[in-house]
């Protein structure tokens, strides 16, 4: 059984920057994978000589986009997603991921996050 967990990042950058690197198949190849193909609403991720291949499954502009991996049965934990928010108070742009794991793997995967937002913020030119 996998586990879901979600991890929230400030990120001060435009909202509009933001969700062209998290829904574009030339933003996401920029952080997220070493190349990304789309043909219709299939997103082809590459890593080195590994390939996995997700589904767009919900898109809304400047605010969400969620991927469901089509190698997965289980259709509760075969997704992940990014939410863009806008504190009030404070006005940062966060950026929530939710993902899914093994429960044992949770730790790691939380760390792999944190090694792309990491590629991330080198691509937007913020801090780290």
């Amino acid at each position: 059984m996998r586990s879901r967990f979600e991890i929230e990042y400030t990120l001060n950058t435009t909202t509009r920057v933001l969700f062209d690197r998290l829904s574009t198949p030339e933003g996401l190849s920029e952080w997220f994978a070493d190349n990304v193909n789309v043909e219709g609403d299939i997103f082809t991720f590459f890593w080195g000589k590994t390939e996995a291949r997700a589904r767009l499954s919900y898109l809304k502009e400047n605010k969400s986009v969620k991927f469901e991996w089509l190698d997965f049965n289980d259709t509760e934990s075969n997704f992940f997603e990014f939410r863009i928010q806008t504190h009030e108070l404070t006005g940062d742009t966060a950026l929530i991921i939710t993902d899914h794991a093994e429960k044992d793997e949770v730790e790691d995967a939380q760390e792999l996050w944190n090694t792309q937002i990491s590629y991330l913020r080198k691509v937007l030119g913020l801090p780290e």
